[in-house]
């Protein structure tokens, strides 16, 4: 669907702010698979071993949610309806990944403290909201 009328300014400061979110989780994510020293140094070594544990399927979600969250930003800044997928997708991923996390995996106690439970849980509501907000769009036609 075209539309003819301009592009909110809140798209471009939700997509920049969007992208810069959700590229600090790519960075950890490619720091933690690519086992960076100077990166994981900030964990216990009980913590790494946790990371370094994880099934293949486990780390496939974890990818899916991550790189799905980022490309989604990188889609709505490019107005293309694409970015609700995409944001689907890292959803998707995030729901796999908490489940094994939280669910089927132990994490260690550095890991269950008030302030990562609080990180987890805001990392859920901006994946929800982002995905809201590029349906909203696509459904106002703001993305082609």
């Amino acid at each position: 669907m075209e539309t003819t009328s301009r592009t909110p300014m809140h798209l471009w400061i939700v997509g920049g702010m969007s992208a810069l979110w959700n590229a600090f989780g790519a960075f950890d994510y490619v720091m933690t698979q690519t086992a960076n020293d100077a990166y994981l140094a900030q964990f216990s070594a009980e913590q790494r071993v946790y990371f370094e544990s994880f099934p293949a399927w486990a780390d496939a979600a974890w990818a899916c949610g991550v790189w799905g969250a980022l490309l989604g930003s990188l889609l709505l800044l490019a107005r293309s309806r694409y970015a609700v997928l995409a944001f689907g997708i890292s959803l998707a991923g995030l729901a796999v990944s908490t489940i094994y996390q939280y669910g089927m995996a132990t994490p260690p106690d550095g890991l269950m403290t008030g302030g990562m439970v609080a990180l987890n849980l805001a990392i859920w509501a901006i994946a929800i909201a982002l995905l809201i907000y590029a349906w909203k769009m696509h459904a106002k036609g703001m993305l082609r």
